[in-house]
This record gives C-alpha cells, sequence and structure tokens, in this order.
C-alpha cells in the first residue's frame, strides 16, 4: 500500500536527492565529452562538434519514445517502479560509456540514457502527488536547486577528474548511478494513491497520443508551444559551452568544470531561496516573465564576449532564468487532475525532447560552420545568439497565453 508520503519526511528529500545525484552524473561528462570523441574518432574539434550533437540527437529521440510510454505507466502501476527502473538504465548507461571502445558504443549508451531520462518527469509528477497546488511552484524550485547542485558539484569533479583521463569520470558517475539506485529501493515509498491510478491506453502512451492529450487543455498547449522554444535556445548551453570555450579562450577541462559550477552555485541560489520569495511576490506569470529576459540578456552576453573573465557575470545574470521552469509548472500543473499528472509529465518530456532533438543538432552545427575554415565569418557564439532569438519568442507567446485565459486563482496575474 503507498505511504501517506505528506506526513513523510522522506518523501520531497528523496525526489531532491535523486534529482541532485543524477544531475551531479550528468554534470561530470560535459567537461570531457569533447576529448572522448576525439580520442574515439581522431576527428577536429568543429567535426568532434558534430558527433557530440548527433549524439544527443540519439537520446533526445529515444527519450521521445520512451517518456509518455513510461509517465502512463507511472500513473498505471505508480511512481516508485518506473523511477527505480529509470535510474537501473542510467547507470547501465554510464558503463557503457566507460568501457566503450568505439564510437558506435557512445551511440548506444545514448539510447539507454534516452530510457533513463523519465526520472526527471517522474520526479516531477511525484512532486506534484504530494504538494497542494498552491505550493508546486517553490517544490519545483527546489527540484531545480537540486539540479544546480549537481551542475556545481558534476562538472567541478568532472574537470578534476578528467585530467588524470576521458574516462575517469564516467567511472564516477556510474558509481553514482548505483548509489541513487540503491538507496531509492530501499528508502523510496510510493506516491500515487490507488484510487488515483487510470488503466494503461497505448493510444496515450505513444508521443503523438500523449502531445494530442494536451488539447484538452488550451492554457497547457500554448504553454507547451513557448515552452518548446525556450528549451530549443536552452540546449545551446550543454551542447556548446564546452566546444566554445575551448574555441574561443582555450580553457582547459578544469576551467569548463569551474565555470559551470559556477553557474550551478547562482542556480542553486535562485531556486533553492529566490524563487520562494518570487513566486508569491510577483506571481507565476511575472516570476516566468523575469527568467524569460535574464536568460536573453544572459545569451547575448555569451555571444559577445571577448575574454573568457566576461562570461561569469553573464552566467549570474542568465541563472534568473531558473524561474521559467518552475513558473511553467506551477501553471501547467494546475490545469490537470490528480490521475494525469504522469501522463502531463510524460507528454511534457516527449515534447521537451524534440528540442533536445532540434536544439544540440542545431546549435553544434551552427557552431560548427561558423568556425570552421570555410565559415562566412567567424563567429564562435552563434549559438547562443540563435538562443536569445529563440527565447524571445518564447516570450512573446508565453505572455498573451497567460493573459488570455486571466489565470488569476495560480497566482498568475499580471
Amino acid at each position: 500500500m503507498p505511504v501517506d508520503l505528506n506526513r513523510s519526511s522522506h518523501a520531497l528529500s528523496f525526489i531532491v536527492i535523486v534529482v541532485l545525484i543524477d544531475s551531479i552524473g550528468f554534470g561530470i561528462l560535459l567537461p570531457v565529452m569533447p576529448q572522448l570523441i576525439i580520442s574515439l574518432s581522431d576527428v577536429s574539434l568543429a567535426d568532434a562538434a558534430r558527433i557530440g550533437g548527433y549524439l544527443m540527437v540519439t537520446y533526445a529521440g529515444i527519450q521521445f519514445l520512451a517518456a509518455p510510454i513510461l509517465g502512463n505507466l507511472a500513473d498505471m502501476y505508480g511512481r516508485r517502479p518506473v523511477l527505480l527502473f529509470s535510474l537501473a538504465a542510467l547507470t547501465l548507461d554510464y558503463m557503457f560509456m566507460v568501457l566503450a571502445p568505439t564510437l558506435a558504443w557512445l551511440f548506444v549508451a545514448r539510447m539507454i540514457a534516452g530510457v533513463a531520462s523519465s526520472s526527471w518527469s517522474i520526479a516531477y509528477a511525484f512532486v506534484t502527488d504530494i504538494t497542494p497546488a498552491d505550493k508546486r511552484a517553490q517544490r519545483f524550485g527546489m527540484i531545480g536547486a537540486a539540479f544546480g547542485g549537481g551542475f556545481v558539484l558534476g562538472p567541478v569533479i568532472g574537470g578534476f577528474l578528467g585530467e588524470f583521463g576521458p574516462r575517469v569520470p564516467f567511472i564516477a558517475a556510474a558509481l553514482l548511478g548505483l548509489t541513487n539506485l540503491v538507496y531509492g529501493y530501499f528508502v523510496m515509498g510510493e506516491s500515487l494513491t490507488l484510487e488515483h491510478r487510470r488503466p494503461f491506453q497505448l493510444r496515450r502512451a505513444n508521443p503523438v497520443g500523449a502531445i494530442l492529450q494536451l488539447r484538452k487543455y488550451p492554457v497547457v498547449l500554448g504553454l507547451a508551444v513557448a515552452y518548446f522554444l525556450y528549451m530549443i535556445g536552452h540546449n545551446s548551453l550543454p551542447s556548446t559551452w564546452t566546444y566554445y570555450t575551448i574555441e574561443k579562450f582555450s580553457w582547459s577541462e578544469s576551467q569548463i568544470g569551474l565555470s559551470l559550477g559556477f553557474a550551478g552555485i547562482f542556480m542553486i541560489l535562485v531556486q533553492a531561496f529566490l524563487i520562494r520569495w518570487a513566486i508569491p511576490a510577483f506571481g507565476a506569470y511575472k516570476a516566468g516573465v523575469i527568467g524569460m529576459l535574464a536568460i536573453i540578456v544572459g545569451f547575448c552576453g555569451y555571444a559577445f564576449s571577448t575574454s573568457g573573465w566576461q562570461l561569469y557575470p553573464w552566467l549570474a545574470v542568465a541563472s534568473i532564468s531558473g524561474f521559467v521552469t518552475p513558473a511553467f509548472q506551477s501553471i501547467m500543473t494546475s490545469q490537470i487532475p490528480a490521475n494525469a499528472q504522469g501522463e502531463l509529465q510524460g507528454a511534457l518530456s516527449s515534447l521537451g525532447s524534440i528540442p533536445t532533438i532540434i536544439g544540440p543538432l542545431f546549435m553544434t552545427q551552427i557552431f560548427a560552420a561558423f568556425t570552421a575554415e570555410t565559415a562566412p565569418f567567424y563567429f564562435p557564439g552563434v549559438s547562443f545568439f540563435a538562443a536569445a532569438v529563440l527565447s524571445l519568442l518564447c516570450l512573446l507567446i508565453f505572455m498573451p497565453v497567460v493573459k488570455k485565459h486571466k489565470l488569476t486563482r495560480l497566482g498568475a496575474s499580471a
């Protein structure tokens, strides 16, 4: 029987720890991926960026197919078994990266990681199950803070361990994944009560069917379109930051790790502390607008920086974009019944995987195109400038959608 997680001290803390460890494992990989690709294929940095984009597309394509299936399974069987499955798959992914003798192994690993990606969407559904609607934005902010914490520790650890070899960070990530799985097996309870479960339906468990379900909720559909554009731009950072800083500023693995760790510190400050004041003070709508304006400014700052140190203040400004996801999640989850939250998160994860197909491919290809010897002109910051434009389009959709439906009861008033 599901435990009463509203009274359990382990409920929210467990999910925070899951996300923290997952994000550490993800962040560990960022500083060393170019070197691993180059060591397996003997290509230039520009070509390594292209391959890195293909790897991210592989991951996102599998995520697109798997997320709605796992989200619907979580609505039928509960969050716990699906989350444990995802954690096991993630650990296996890291082991493949450790042992990979060829590039083909990296692509297999990314496929496994695409299946494992449901841990994030199930974590959000888990928090939704145990949290009143008026408290969700703050708790989603805590999830974001956990991601930020991992983003502090992961790249710093990865940059340090990467100095000993490009595979060493993957060993650490595999051990973290195994720790997460064991911890979850022995500590995690179930958040979805039996009366809130629903039968599995294949027509709702495929990507197209899951996304089409959003048509029932006009606000959710409109915001999903805006968030889609935001996420395409947002993918410019994980897909090109390492290549960009190596190309333009000749940074080492440790310098890259420290810069991402710096970004993570501000992410924690925003999502663990500032957002807990901002959402009640401004409402989800205004907080989302502020976050999108901040990321637009930050992307432009990255694109046109002329010295490496200049990236740091822009990272601090861009961290205010931590308002965006909790604001979107707060508004969207309030529109969906309890027995469809897993489906919602699966649909959003599937929809969100499309930008992670388009974004990394687009961003890495334009980076390579504008840094190669045949480039029409040299502009290594082109991917960040493109991300700023996409974020502006997101803002221009978000504002009228929310205002049109007058979501005053969500704290989303203008």
